[in-house]
């Protein structure tokens, strides 16, 4: 649950107009202008998100945080921990204070307060697991495993006079087990957890005790754990969350809506609803309506969040994102989430891979925003972070989040963050440039959009010779895990000047550092190669001549760049089709290169590429997959060399079907070696001639993915190599959305080689 006691004297829970934020893939053509454009400045924070991702400096603990709660500016920390520190400070510190299971911090500045207490207990390992404030502001509530606190007797619920920071001594139901969630009114105590018996009478995982610690009529009995509990905003409706599967005997898995006075089931939802194997670990409610976090075990889990309407409680949306949802936090229309979020393919997000442990959503919208500050996984079940508190104080909202981490954004830091409303102090990434000249009086300036951990909208400016007034300027979407590529243009060249640009991001508020200045010559005549390439319709091409940056350049026209995984070697002085450079895999199962665009299944495409090796473990060249930081399970249309160096290029119909050649190509040469499929079938092309084909197969596996270089998956194919990945040297990758013909294969042989 969260505190309700943070909207005392403050607007921290009004809500703004909806708007939805969306990365946008971008393709911008320059306007044949000679002067400066204008355009309004991103403008930072992008809303609806109205916090920052910069953390600010805050005292750690030495263990796990799983509980937060605020009044008038003091944050109460609440876990499994025996001492404090602060910012900076490595555990055992000389600054290092003891506190046992509990701590109180001042919201704005993140340091200790003189509030101190001890959590124990004289069996097990006390643990503080739950806290809450009253509504008056006056009582603080505590959970979870404990028998004691600073010596004064209670059975695993306490409460806490705020202004003395004292144990009320006549405040002592007797709860028999580890409570792990509170929600408190003016005249009630709502608590779930792993109990029985409350005061000596039945009360199965959840139950109710009023200010004086006497058992109320509430009874909502369930048959396993209760993790979650909160009052609507209605007040007539408790809400509560965990393992169970019945409540009151009634058909209700890990979600049920109760009578705020009797317990009865009001609403049910039954198994099904939720996955068996899914709970429900935090529920937050307010007038906009009711919100679930989710986390689960096992294969066709729920581990996401759901929001239900405030009056009829029916799901208004629910995203499908894996990745264990442990808190959620309401603030201005936003959903703000812990989690350890690492695949939100099936919303049309990131796919499968690295973990992002902080999130948000709009209230009437599941899509993610461009809300990414990131902590670890860190210690204990290795969660990351576990609970939130939003904590106002002299004018400006703060929000704290506890868990299990030990780094904040790559910086040590344990257990406890902190960000705030403002000011907004982070800059965003240096764009990554590359500069271009393969049209004849005309350079393209490409660049990979910037990321920002609290902006998913930025300006960009583009400098030209060194000049300190920007020649072009616009605005473009992106999330760290969608970059799109951006591409200008320049107007005002021609043929043999020698030029050069660097590029700025700005979030309307702070601005990145120009990126490197690059140079090139102005083309007085097209590259042959590029152009057959462009000409034939390729809608990504990857020329691979970056010098460095994990941005591989798109050079067909549809802004389709790549992000080179785990740094392959750029910059190889050894390149096909004239283009002077190429890139090498050692054949390392962590180095590949991948597309930022997510693809639909292409009826009919041809694949292209240049590659040289000597390798006799083969590995695969180019494919289409389902993931892009981690190995494929669903991979196809792919092109790879089995150990005796012989090309195979093949796609899965529900059957593994595959084309190959009778002779090796790993005699240290470059090949060209283009794969189509269409309504003409497979077929393979390598330096220029047709070496295999199969007219049968028109179609290939129907989902969508990304295109890979470099290596993949390739268990089961036919004449599996003995690695998957690829050892050698790739140049000039081409991906087209029709099958080219034999004489556009063997043009672009012919020219790939010409003198």
């Amino acid at each position: 649950m969260h505190d309700r006691s943070m909207s005392r004297g403050s607007t921290s829970r009004g809500f703004r107009s909806r708007r939805s934020v969306t990365a946008l893939a971008l393709a911008l053509t320059a306007p044949l202008l000679t002067v400066p454009l204008t355009a309004t400045d991103a403008t930072a924070i992008t809303a609806p998100v109205a916090l920052t991702a910069d953390d600010l400096p805050t005292w750690q603990t030495n263990g796990i945080v799983h509980a937060l709660a605020q009044a008038d500016g003091t944050v109460f920390a609440g876990g499994t921990f025996s001492a404090i520190r602060p910012a900076g400070a490595a555990a055992g510190d000389p600054a290092e204070q003891q506190a046992v299971n509990f701590a109180a911090f001042d919201a704005a500045t993140g340091a200790p307060t003189g509030c101190t207490l001890s959590f124990t207990v004289g069996e097990g390992v006390a643990t503080v697991r739950a806290l809450d404030v009253s509504p008056d502001g006056q009582t603080l509530y505590a959970g979870g495993y404990f028998g004691a606190v600073n010596g004064v007797g209670v059975n695993s619920l306490a409460a806490i006079d705020i202004d003395t920071c004292t144990p009320n001594p006549d405040f002592h139901p007797a709860v028999t087990a580890t409570v792990r969630a509170l929600d408190v009114t003016d005249s009630t105590v709502y608590l779930g957890g792993d109990f029985g018996t409350v005061n000596g009478q039945t009360r199965e995982r959840f139950a109710a005790v009023d200010t004086a610690g006497a058992l109320t009529a509430w009874t909502a009995n369930a048959d396993e754990p209760g993790r979650a509990v909160e009052v609507a905003a209605d007040g007539q409706h408790v809400v509560i969350g965990g393992d169970f599967f019945t409540v009151n005997g009634a058909n209700s898995h890990a979600l049920a809506v109760t009578d705020a006075t009797t317990g009865a089931v009001t609403t049910a939802y039954p198994s099904g609803f939720f996955p068996n194997n899914s709970v429900v670990k935090d529920i937050t409610a307010d007038t906009s309506g009711v919100y679930t976090a989710s986390e689960g075990t096992g294969g066709g889990v729920f581990d996401g969040r759901a929001a239900f309407e405030p009056d009829t409680f029916a799901q208004r949306w629910r995203d499908t994102c894996l990745g264990a949802t442990q808190a959620l936090q309401l603030y201005q229309g936003v959903v703000y989430s812990a989690s350890h979020a690492h695949d939100c393919s099936t919303m049309g997000s990131f796919p499968d891979g690295q973990r992002r442990h902080l999130l948000a959503q709009t209230t009437a919208d599941p899509a993610l925003l461009g809300w990414v500050p990131d902590t670890n996984d860190g210690i204990g079940e290795g969660i990351g972070p576990r609970v939130f508190a939003l904590a106002p104080k002299d004018g400006t909202d703060y929000l704290w989040v506890g868990g299990e981490f030990t780094t904040v954004d790559g910086t040590p830091q344990q257990a406890l963050t902190r960000f705030a409303s403002g000011p907004d102090t982070g800059a965003p990434t240096v764009p990554q440039v590359k500069v271009e000249s393969i049209e004849a009086d005309k350079v393209a300036v490409h660049w990979r959009s910037s990321f920002d951990t609290d902006d998913s909208r930025l300006t960009y400016r583009v400098y030209k010779d060194g000049g300190s007034t920007p020649v072009y300027e616009v605005t473009g979407d992106s999330l760290p895990w969608s970059r799109p590529q951006i591409t200008w243009t320049d107007p005002a060249v021609a043929a043999g000047e020698t030029h050069s640009y660097r590029i700025s991001a700005s979030d309307g508020t702070n601005t990145s550092a120009r990126s490197a200045a690059q140079s090139v010559t102005v083309a007085s005549a097209a590259d042959a190669y590029a152009a057959a390439v462009r000409g034939d319709g390729a809608g990504l091409y990857w020329r691979f001549n970056e010098t460095a940056n994990a941005y591989a350049a798109d050079s067909s026209g549809a802004d389709d760049s790549g992000v080179h995984w785990n740094a392959p070697t750029q910059a190889v002085a050894d390149g096909a089709a004239g283009s002077g450079s190429s890139v090498g895999y050692t054949g390392s199962q962590s180095e590949w290169t991948y597309t930022d665009k997510r693809h639909a299944t292409p009826s009919a495409y041809s694949l292209e590429l240049w590659f040289k090796t000597t390798t006799t473990t083969g590995g695969k060249l180019i494919g289409f997959a389902n993931k892009v930081q981690l190995t494929s399970t669903s991979y196809d249309k792919h092109l790879y060399l089995n150990n005796a160096g012989r090309l195979y290029f093949g796609v899965y119909t529900g059957t593994v079907r595959t084309i190959n050649t009778t002779q090796s190509f790993n005699d240290g040469a470059w090949h060209h070696v283009v794969a189509t499929q269409g309504s003409g079938g497979l077929r393979l092309y390598v330096d220029g001639t047709l070496r295999a084909s199969n007219a049968l197969v028109t179609t290939s596996e129907n989902r969508s993915g990304f295109w890979r270089v470099g290596g993949d998956n390739l268990d089961s194919w036919p004449s599996r190599p003995t690695s998957r990945y690829y050892t050698g040297l790739i140049d000039e990758v081409a991906v087209y959305g029709s099958a080219l013909t034999a004489s556009q294969v063997t043009s672009h042989y012919a020219t790939g080689t010409a003198p």
